[in-house]
């Protein structure tokens, strides 16, 4: 792996606390999803919460979930922290 790809993940696992091997294998998981599916996004939000060690309320996960079915992700990173922290 490039040193260019290795950096955000090593970010991600100081931080964090997620192995990036787990990462590699919910993308890997998740290429052909179809994320418009309720079903589909709410268990990988779940897994991912999981993998993370970060309860998640019913509230944000709903919350996140209808933005991502509805496809109305905020696209700058800002907007994104403010999804998921409320």
């Amino acid at each position: 792996m490039s040193n260019s790809r290795k950096d955000p993940f090593d970010q991600i696992q100081q931080q964090a606390n997620v192995n990036p091997d787990q990462i590699y294998k919910v993308a890997e998981s998740v290429k052909n999803a179809d994320f418009s599916d309720e079903t589909t996004v709410r268990a990988l939000v779940q897994r991912l919460a999981k993998i993370a060690g970060k309860p998640i309320s019913k509230a944000k996960e709903d919350k996140i979930v209808q933005s991502i079915t509805e496809n109305n992700m905020p696209i700058d990173m800002q907007s994104l922290n403010q999804l998921f922290k409320k």
